[in-house]
């Protein structure tokens, strides 16, 4: 999942944003103008940058091409704006933006363009095999009373749907477990690219996890496949 700033000056439309794109599991931080955007950045790292164009102080294109000199091909971004004149496009790209989009935006294309940039940035790379002898910290799942135990043996309740996903992991351990597996597991259709329901249960056991046991679950994301428990996990 990417680490995401939305600078604009349109409350509502930043609050949507926002909204939208942590319920596909991304952590995001909104953004009125480009001022705001830097003081943010010296406390915390962003990986892709969605900008209006029309912002108060500096415009989009400015932040753009700072960001671009600052960060180079380490990041991504994204240009919004209500023009739609090809010149708008043509300076945006050309001052470092990955793409421009124009309002009304559609919420799921600006996802899917994160989704794009995403493989750039973070090429697919081959999940590490998990060694039972050499990995001493393990975690347990109880599918009878539903929880999942870290190793220093804190718990934490799953709902009906973690139960299930936590159970597909731990039937395949130290493989990838596809989005289609798990939505089958759950009883849903079949997964499509605009589906980020799977995307955004993980994300929300997540934050469980981080409430009541102050860490994150070793859960990975394997680009093009789905999850996978990237740890030594047993069933009791």
């Amino acid at each position: 999942m990417a680490r995401i700033a939305v600078v604009e000056d349109e409350p509502m439309l930043r609050m949507d944003m926002v909204e939208f794109l942590e319920d596909c599991g991304h952590t995001v931080i909104g953004c009125e103008q480009g001022t705001h955007l830097f003081e943010a950045l010296a406390h915390q790292t962003v990986d892709v940058f969605i900008l209006d164009i029309n912002l108060p102080g500096e415009t989009g294109f400015v932040i753009a091409q700072k960001l671009r000199q600052s960060f180079e091909n380490t990041i991504g971004i994204i240009m919004l704006s209500a023009r739609s004149k090809s010149t708008d496009r043509v300076v945006g790209l050309e001052v470092g933006a990955d793409a421009y989009l124009v309002k009304p935006v559609d919420l799921r294309e600006v996802e899917a363009q994160i989704r794009a940039i995403e493989r750039r940035l973070t090429p697919a790379q081959p999940l590490p095999a998990v060694d039972p002898v050499a990995t001493s910290a393990v975690w347990v799942y109880n599918p009878v009373d539903w929880t999942l135990t870290d190793p220093e043996g804190q718990s934490i309740k799953l709902t009906a749907s973690e139960r299930t996903f936590v159970s597909q992991l731990a039937d395949h351990p130290g493989d990838p477990v596809s989005r289609d597996a798990i939505l089958t597991a759950l009883g849903k259709k079949r997964w499509d690219p605009t589906d980020r329901s799977v995307d955004a249960l993980v994300h929300r056991l997540q934050t469980k996890a981080e409430k009541q046991l102050d860490e994150r679950l070793p859960i990975s994301a394997v680009h093009g496949l789905g999850y996978a428990f990237s740890a030594k996990l047993e069933i009791r």
